[in-house]
């Protein structure tokens, strides 16, 4: 009988997800004084966490579904203090810079149509600057930018931060709030009753009467548990790193950025390939040619690592926010810009999560709109 008491833990929460998505609503939900359990499936989960490119990213999301860009854009404004919140809990910085950033085009057709993107956002939602920059004035911005590039967009909120200081600040920052992270932990099923989540993990149980799923590729099977619909798939995306150079790049940009230790970082493939994370040479060659195109002195910068990521992506790539009508309590959170999110999804779902007012732009992001005709294009 002790044995069968040990094996239980009680807590106010249960995040299921030790990713960025997870352990950002379990810091926003420690910082409240939430008793938080968070249960991380570990190294043999797809981490999509420590694949991503750490960009901040405003920057055309949304143009065809204004409440993404306004939920976007409210967790961007808001990045500048949790980066500081984060770095008075965990003592990390995670190097947040957010100088605005750029997006290459590289035809005369290209730039026309970046430029109707932004103006269909500006349009929609008054507020939304953005410059549209010819070779010449974006040479003067970025010096060393190659010929192949035609024009930019430019928007102010951009940027980006090292994600995996951002993971390390988030699990710290959390724990330091009182969190309980349980490692290794594989869910097998969530029962629910009024009041009362049973999650159950082998011989182990947790019990919460609010539970959030935050588990990435592992949601749709645990949310159809609780009576909610998510269905996220897999998409790859490749990364290549560069050896340390001298800093030339000032601001992050849609496919190259340079860290704050001083590689190069490039990518922005997407690929439907299943559950395969492996790498490809065709994809990767392609990566490291719009890299050059862009940047002519990285053609004798040394690549040293390479690897896929999948992300976690919904039929229409917008996030899916939601709690069970048949079993309240239980939330779903899941998007693919995990990152840029991270802001929002600590201070904005965390209090609707412990009974606060759902955030208006929320409303859109339900599951039940795949179980219509309607779906959207990629928001990415």
């Amino acid at each position: 009988m002790s044995q069968q008491i040990q094996d239980v833990t009680q807590a106010q929460v249960i995040v299921i997800g030790g990713g960025l998505v997870g352990t950002a609503v379990a810091y926003g939900l420690s910082r409240s004084g939430a008793d938080t359990v968070v249960l991380d499936q570990g190294d043999d989960a797809f981490r999509a966490s420590r694949g991503n490119f750490g960009l901040v990213w405003v920057q055309g999301k949304g143009h065809d579904l204004p409440d993404y860009s306004r939920w976007t854009r409210s967790s961007a404004s808001r990045w500048p203090g949790f980066a500081e919140a984060l770095m008075a809990d965990s003592g990390i910085d995670v190097q947040l810079k957010q100088p605005g950033g750029f997006h290459m085009c590289f035809s005369d057709e290209e730039l026309l149509e970046r430029q109707s993107r932004l103006q269909t956002l500006q349009d929609a939602l008054g507020d939304y600057p953005f410059q549209m920059l010819d070779a010449a004035e974006l040479k003067a911005r970025l010096p060393l930018i190659g010929p192949a590039v035609v024009g930019a967009s430019y928007t102010p909120q951009d940027g980006h931060v090292n994600p995996l200081k951002l993971l390390r600040a988030l699990h710290t920052s959390a724990q330091a709030n009182g969190a309980r992270f349980h490692a290794g932990v594989h869910v097998d099923r969530i029962d629910g009753a009024p009041g009362e989540f049973c999650v159950t993990a082998g011989q182990r149980r947790f019990v919460a009467p609010r539970v959030v799923l935050a588990a990435g590729l592992g949601n749709p099977g645990l949310a159809r548990q609780v009576g909610l619909h998510a269905p996220v798939a897999p998409n790859r995306g490749q990364v290549l790193i560069s050896e340390r150079v001298r800093p030339f790049l000032d601001y992050p940009t849609i496919n190259v950025r340079q860290t704050d230790e001083g590689t190069v970082q490039l990518g922005d493939s997407m690929e439907e390939v299943g559950f395969d994370d492996s790498t490809s040479t065709e994809v990767l060659a392609a990566i490291a040619r719009r890299g050059v195109s862009t940047f002519p002195l990285l053609r004798d910068v040394r690549l040293i690592r390479a690897w896929g990521a999948l992300r976690v992506m919904s039929p229409d790539g917008f996030p899916i926010y939601q709690q069970s009508a048949q079993h309240p309590g239980a939330f779903v959170v899941t998007c693919h810009s995990g990152v840029t999110l991270a802001a929002a999804h600590a201070l904005r779902i965390a209090p609707w999560i412990l009974g606060g007012a759902m955030p208006d732009e929320l409303g859109v992001f339900s599951g039940e709109r795949f179980l219509t005709d309607k779906v959207f294009s990629h928001a990415h």
